[in-house]
């Protein structure tokens, strides 16, 4: 069985010294492979710098924007635990890394108010 790479999604990142002076692009059966500064692995947004602030940047601005709309659902007027849904379901896989389960059961994450750390904190069951 053959390994087949597609080009397509190939991508080549430098890391280190090599970057003042880089060497020829790579190709793969005479395609040269796209040279990228940054690219997403494994849902972590990795820099050719090497430092978190992409990914942390991402991610902050997912769940702003996810927390947008937590705030308008909240002006309408729902229960605490359909918030809760909403929260559990839509923000907290964001913040950690773990999609939504499937089925009724949603784990939820609080942020510790001595640390800030998000943390799975209770479970509920979504309407």
């Amino acid at each position: 069985m053959w390994l087949v790479v597609s080009i397509e999604k190939t991508k080549e990142l430098m890391i280190g010294p090599v970057l003042k002076d880089p060497p020829q692009s790579v190709s793969l059966s005479g395609t040269p492979v796209e040279r990228v500064t940054a690219f997403k692995l494994l849902r972590v947004h990795v820099a050719s710098n090497l430092k978190w602030s992409l990914h942390v940047d991402v991610i902050t601005s997912k769940a702003a924007k996810r927390l947008h709309f937590l705030k308008q659902l909240k002006r309408s007027g729902p229960g605490r635990d359909d918030l809760l849904c909403f929260y559990g379901t839509v923000i907290c896989p964001v913040l950690d890394y773990t999609p939504a389960p499937s089925g009724t059961q949603v784990s939820l994450c609080r942020a510790d108010e001595g640390t800030g750390v998000a943390m799975k904190t209770a479970t509920t069951r979504c309407h």
